[in-house]
């Protein structure tokens, strides 16, 4: 006797394996530390107190966004949102820069001396709202910035220039790549910003991400009477599918491509002579990622050969996402801000590579030193984009990240500015890792071949 067959459960072991070793790791691995001077005790103190006093405020800001989600590039009421709280504490913030309406813009010079931006992200997925935590994102950025300035109004020195920088259409799109090419992350000797996670964690892999469309046209027929007189791109379309299903045995094991068939036809009895795929290719780095691309690209002519059909390939839509590359020097500084915070991060190289995902701040991190660590909102089983950590990011425990976050992120920046050694550490570290890459032109014409 037949039964209609049930979805079936993934099988969660491999998960549970990882998070039983994850812990064993995380409790050998040596704590993230800094050779540097520690944050004077009267700056510690005074940004502790004014955190204190900021956090009912971001705590509200973090609760409306993530009540009023808003995707990428229709962040408009985000951003007033954010406008309003800093023009509260006397910031004058600039809506509608660097040639996006959602993008926002702060900038505060008091002396001659070095750059650092505060970054903020706010958009949220369809359906799914902030279940990427970038409400809590938002609040610690600009939180960070206001503490910062905070601080010069009760009369500390903080040298240089601090700027507050919203950075709107991150998920599935390159929002700060456009603000890169208009110019926002010029001149800066560091960019920071967090993001919620499952762990607290100096690092985590983020792989660098292109996106494709690719379109097969044939020629219709009837499938049964004249088959023989179509081109069928349906059938391109599943050889270009199933080109990358096999091209995945021979990929880097931090390699992913995933893709979709958006159209295949109308009527199953008329050869379709119209196929289109969109999907994502990603990799640790610019070069793997950039050989990839080239790998996909054959698969993709190979498909339209030996179909007869013609295909339109296009690469990067929107702007492609490079990986984030770390900065120890600064890392370790935030490290020691959260330590004080009670938050004993894991230390880079302990996360497993397996749960990699991506982000625009890549491209950031490739232009001026950077860092992008993450805190700690959800239990560790928890993945991103999932209703489970939407709920999250409206939690206590996401009020509690911004607080934490904001001390600490305000806390590594006026470190940067006023420690000769670090910066130059920091800038040290950035040049050995190759220095600065330009993702607008970095991967040029690979793929058209």
């Amino acid at each position: 006797m037949s039964s209609t067959p049930q979805i079936e459960e993934p099988y969660d072991g491999y998960v549970r394996h990882v998070s039983a070793e994850l812990e064993r790791d995380v409790a050998a691995a040596p704590h993230p530390s800094s050779s540097h001077a520690p944050t004077p005790p009267a700056v510690r103190a005074a940004l502790t107190a004014i955190v204190e006093d900021l956090a009912p405020e971001l705590n509200d800001l973090a609760r409306d966004l993530h009540a009023h989600p808003e995707v990428a590039f229709a962040e408009h009421r985000s951003i007033r949102q954010l406008a309003t709280l800093a023009r509260r504490h006397g910031v004058d913030v600039e809506v509608g820069c660097y040639g996006l309406e959602t993008a926002g813009h702060a900038i505060e010079a008091a002396q001659a001396g070095r750059s650092v931006a505060l970054l903020s992200e706010y958009d949220a997925l369809p359906e799914l709202g902030h279940a990427c935590g970038h409400n809590v994102i938002a609040a610690s950025g600009l939180g960070a910035y206001l503490a910062l300035h905070e601080l010069r109004r009760r009369g500390i020195e903080v040298p240089g220039t601090i700027r507050w920088i919203g950075t709107p259409a991150e998920e599935g799109h390159s929002g700060k790549e456009y603000l890169a090419r208009a110019g926002a992350f010029d001149g800066l000797d560091a960019a920071l910003m967090v993001h919620p996670y499952g762990f607290d964690a100096t690092r985590q892999v983020w792989l660098g991400r292109r996106v494709f469309r690719a379109r097969y046209t044939g020629v219709s027929a009837h499938a049964s009477s004249q088959p023989f007189m179509g081109r069928n791109a349906l059938d391109a379309a599943s050889l270009a599918y199933q080109g990358l299903a096999l091209l995945r045995q021979q990929i880097l094991p931090v390699d992913r491509l995933h893709a979709i068939i958006t159209s295949g036809g109308q009527r199953a009895s008329v050869i379709a002579d119209s196929a289109e795929l969109s999907g994502y290719v990603r990799s640790k780095y610019p070069d793997t990622l950039a050989d990839l691309s080239t790998r996909v690209h054959h698969v993709f002519r190979g498909a339209a050969l030996m179909t007869g059909c013609a295909l339109d390939f296009i690469w990067d839509e929107h702007p492609p996402s490079l990986p984030v590359r770390g900065n120890a020097p600064l890392e370790a500084r935030f490290a020691a801000a959260m330590a004080e915070r009670g938050r004993d991060l894991i230390p880079s190289g302990v996360l497993p590579e397996t749960i990699a995902a991506s982000t625009d701040f890549g491209n950031v991190s490739y232009r001026v030193p950077g860092i992008h660590p993450l805190v700690k909102i959800s239990p560790d089983s928890v993945a991103l984009h999932t209703r489970a950590f939407e709920e999250a990011a409206g939690s206590p425990a996401a009020w509690r990240a911004v607080a934490d976050a904001t001390y600490a992120l305000a806390r590594t920046a006026f470190d940067v500015l006023h420690d000769d050694a670090l910066a130059q550490a920091v800038r040290d570290e950035f040049d050995a890792d190759g220095g600065a890459i330009d993702a607008a032109t970095y991967f040029g014409d690979v793929g058209e071949l």
